[in-house]
């Protein structure tokens, strides 16, 4: 790290500014599952009223998928600023999008007050966020990355990987508050907009101490070497010089998106396809499970580094392989031991902690938040989109189609493993091109 050794402990202020984008990480999970708990009062207030509720459920969903559409937007755009003008004025403008965009989805008028004037605002609105929070993600783990002692950039990008998790947690507890406190009437009336005001107020908290933020020690280390007639063209150099980073970083990043968008918000509905089980046990076992990817995220950070990267992914992706299918033979058997089977599911699933770690120095520093940004967003932007069809549909003639999803995802896992294990060295995470 420059001006101090890769060897230092984290000061208080390391682990203060860890803390806050771990807590703005949590909250922007939250903002943006906001639509898949509601979808279904959302479309019926934004959109005209159909006698079909499939045709309801299918506007809800896509809201939802729109957010992931505009992801890659956010992170081309914003991220080449972030390279050239700083990651901190880019950290508060992602942050100010998404108070303002939340707010204004919360005040918005219904599709029976102004028409079809609503559901285009709103999609505007949603179009907006998604960028921000395409932008968000990939910046929160360079930010920590490039803020702490390089001995702890693994444990902290995890730290941030979990707090995502935290906010799904949050998110189940609060939309089964709101469901059980409210009738159907209230929220179809007014409830529906709780959701998009308490993002709006949770998502301004970390602006009161931004003040106390500095910019990226790496940032301005980069400003002061570069003479005064630099031109910076990140778009330009990263596709020039980092065409061998941007594929791993895809891959890496299909891994990462695979396992979140399966294990954390699909794998419910799409066992209840084919499997019957006690809803409230199973609730409560999916929530289970995400506290222990939490964990298994933490563990994972902890035990990886900058060495032993390759030999922990293709352990960690093996025994991930292994637990799938167990899960899946158990729910076929009898499903009464789902509370333990989901916990180990769930740390197993934590290995995604260790990536953004090595997706941070794939890329020299120059480049590094148009890189990530590309990357994440264009692989989770296909995951996200194709992978809810694709296994909704397979799960209804093969009920094994979720582990066996996983399981090739895991395999890339382990090859990817084995290569970085292979590797002599890492891209030092100061280099500029």
């Amino acid at each position: 790290m420059p001006s101090r050794s890769q060897y230092a402990l984290m000061s208080a202020k390391d682990k203060n500014i860890v803390l806050l984008v771990c807590f703005s990480s949590a909250v922007a999970f939250f903002d943006f599952l906001i639509y898949l708990y509601i979808a279904d009062v959302v479309a019926a207030n934004f959109f005209p009223v159909s006698v079909n509720p499939t045709i309801t459920k299918i506007q809800g969903l896509g809201l939802f998928a729109i957010g992931y559409l505009a992801r890659p937007i956010g992170g081309l755009i914003f991220g080449r600023y972030g390279d050239i003008k700083g990651r901190k004025p880019v950290l508060l403008i992602s942050m100010l999008v998404t108070v303002i965009s939340l707010a204004a989805m919360a005040m918005l008028p219904t599709y029976a007050q102004w028409g079809l004037v609503a559901p285009a605002l709103f999609i505007i609105l949603r179009l907006i966020q998604g960028i921000a929070f395409g932008l968000y993600v990939p910046l929160a783990w360079v930010f920590v990355a490039e803020h702490v002692p390089r001995q702890y950039s693994s444990v902290a990008c995890s730290y941030v990987t979990a707090s995502f998790y935290v906010g799904v947690l949050f998110s189940n507890a609060f939309f089964l508050w709101l469901t059980n406190s409210m009738t159907p009437d209230q929220l179809a009336d007014y409830g529906w907009r709780l959701p998009f005001l308490t993002g709006a107020i949770l998502s301004l908290v970390p602006l009161l101490a931004w003040r106390w933020i500095d910019e990226s020690p790496f940032f301005v280390e980069m400003k002061k070497s570069k003479p005064d007639n630099y031109i910076a063209k990140p778009f330009r150099l990263l596709f020039k010089h980092c065409k061998h980073s941007i594929f791993i970083g895809m891959v890496l990043t299909i891994i990462l998106s695979s396992i979140t968008t399966v294990i954390v918000l699909l794998l419910p509905d799409l066992i209840e396809l084919r499997f019957a089980l006690d809803s409230d046990l199973f609730g409560f076992s999916h929530s289970l499970g995400i506290v222990f990817m939490v964990l298994g995220c933490i563990f994972y950070g902890l035990i990886s580094n900058q060495q032993n990267f390759g030999k922990v992914l293709a352990i960690g992706s093996t025994l991930l392989i292994i637990q799938m299918l167990l899960f899946f033979y158990h729910l076929q058997a009898s499903g009464d031991y789902i509370l333990i089977m989901y916990s180990l599911l769930g740390f197993s699933a934590g290995i995604v902690g260790m990536v953004p770690a090595i997706l941070v120095r794939l890329f020299p520093t120059n480049v590094r938040l148009t890189g990530m940004a590309f990357c994440y967003n264009m692989a989770y932007g296909i995951v996200g989109v194709l992978v809810p069809f694709g296994l909704g549909y397979a799960t209804l003639y093969v009920s094994f189609s979720p582990a066996l999803y996983i399981a090739f995802v895991g395999f890339i896992g382990i090859i990817m493993g084995i290569y970085f294990y292979n590797l002599p060295e890492f891209k030092k995470i100061d280099e500029v091109i």
